[in-house]
């Protein structure tokens, strides 16, 4: 599991990740506190808002820099991404009016969404031998879960000591000692691809959504995507609700059902990569989607707080089954030089689906009730598993054999190609690209 860290650029990058998610998750609590004193009762709106305008620049700013991505130099725009991200957390300590927050969190996020897709399309370059990249998607899944579980401890052990508002500041340490951290590590040289067309700013910034809907193992992701965000917002918008309104426990007991989703995905995170050295990715995160499925009916029934922490264990289980093998999909299914536009894709329609799923979470079980929301959700999560059915091949081989019909045939791609009756034809690992545009025997959904 560790053997990655044994590669010194990967190291750098992992604890500057593991540093900066510990210092955002110092933030989150810190913002809820400081919604608190400027919006009383109203701050779960307030809060609400803010991470709905996240999203949006998730969803929004992820597809720029991603299109942008090969012509910028990585570490650079890391670094300046990091140092921005902490200048406007200092900012936080000042703010007197709510639409301040909703200002300072966009901007921060929209750092955020440029810096996270970037970081994430490096690994593959820094770790090529793919089972070492497993296990190195499983420490970035476990980094994650790591800021939903210590982030809650340091921030209530540290509140002891000093006020919320040094939490911010706390933050704006955790990223500059994150962009110290980038600024030590060594890169690898990227290849730069050779393309003789003047490629517009649009074509740039649209390549990576369309490459990636044009690619039928990221359609179905994408649908996989949509089950885990109807699951996991049932988790973060209800689990409040369900342990203190309809349990009447108190907030220890909500950190606790947060910790054992977040114990869930941990234990599987663990797991992943001895499972994916006898199992291909299709069948595990086609699995997930049918736990994610299974939980929820089940969590439907719960009564007591002691049956929804295995319950909430394993969702957060499920879900890790499908976030952790995403890279290896997206490392797949590009060429290097278009990687960070993939990561950047996922990133931004991932989101846009818990954009979806985290509003209409919280209406239906304000409306309609707890259970009948996790019904809802079963629906959700099965039209998201038959999509991927459909949509992901089983025989989804990396080598495709295709035609070339408008290549010059003294281009050098077409060096070990048989000429046939409508063009040039071979076989090699495909990736949408330049040169691919369409995925053979599919709909363009390129052009």
């Amino acid at each position: 599991m560790l053997e990655p860290l044994k590669n010194s650029t990967y190291r750098h990058l992992f604890s500057a990740q593991v540093i900066a998610l510990l210092g955002t998750g110092l933030t989150t609590v810190a913002l809820a506190l400081l919604t608190y004193d400027l919006a009383g009762d109203k701050a779960g709106t307030v809060l609400g808002t803010a991470l709905a305008l996240k999203m949006v620049a998730y969803v929004t700013i992820a597809p720029i820099i991603g299109g942008l991505a090969a012509a910028l130099p990585r570490k650079r725009v890391l670094v300046t991404l990091d140092l921005i991200r902490a200048g406007f957390v200092l900012c936080l300590p000042f703010v007197s009016e709510i639409w301040q927050i909703y200002l300072i969190i966009f901007l921060m996020q929209s750092c955020s969404a440029g810096f996270t897709p970037m970081f994430q399309a490096t690994i593959p370059d820094i770790i090529p031998d793919e089972k070492t990249y497993t296990k190195a998607l499983s420490l970035s899944r476990l980094a994650y879960d790591l800021e939903s579980l210590v982030s809650p401890m340091l921030a209530a052990l540290a509140l002891l000591f000093i006020s919320f508002d040094a939490l911010f500041a706390t933050n704006a340490v955790a990223f500059l000692i994150s962009a110290a951290l980038v600024v030590t590590a060594t890169f690898p040289k990227r290849e730069r691809a050779k393309d003789a067309r003047v490629i517009s700013v649009w074509e740039k910034i649209s390549f990576g959504t369309r490459a990636y809907l044009a690619t039928p193992r990221l359609r179905g992701l994408l649908a996989l995507s949509l089950a885990v965000s109807a699951a996991g917002a049932m988790v973060i918008v209800n689990t409040v609700v369900i342990v203190r309104g309809s349990f009447g426990l108190d907030a220890q007991d909500v950190a606790l059902a947060f910790a054992a989703y977040g114990g869930g995905s941990m234990l599987a995170a663990f797991t992943l990569p001895k499972l994916l050295d006898y199992l291909p990715d299709r069948p595990v995160m086609l699995s997930g989607a049918i736990v994610l499925a299974v939980g929820l009916l089940a969590g439907s029934t719960v009564s007591t707080f002691f049956w929804l922490l295995p319950v909430w264990f394993l969702l957060g289980s499920a879900a890790s089954l499908i976030n952790t093998p995403t890279g290896r999909l997206l490392r797949r299914s590009s060429a290097e030089q278009d990687r960070p536009a993939y990561f950047a894709a996922q990133f931004s329609l991932s989101h846009a689906c818990w954009l979806i799923t985290y509003p209409l979470v919280g209406f239906l079980g304000a409306s309609m009730g707890i259970t009948e929301t996790f019904y809802i959700l079963i629906g959700i999560v099965l039209l998201g598993f038959v999509l991927a059915l459909f949509l992901w091949p089983a025989e989804d081989h990396a080598a495709l054999t295709h035609t070339h019909k408008d290549l010059d045939p003294n281009d050098p791609h077409l060096a070990d190609a048989k000429a046939v009756k409508d063009g040039y034809r071979h076989n090699h690992d495909y990736v949408i690209d330049k040169k691919h545009p369409s995925w053979p025997g599919h709909n363009n959904f390129f052009k």
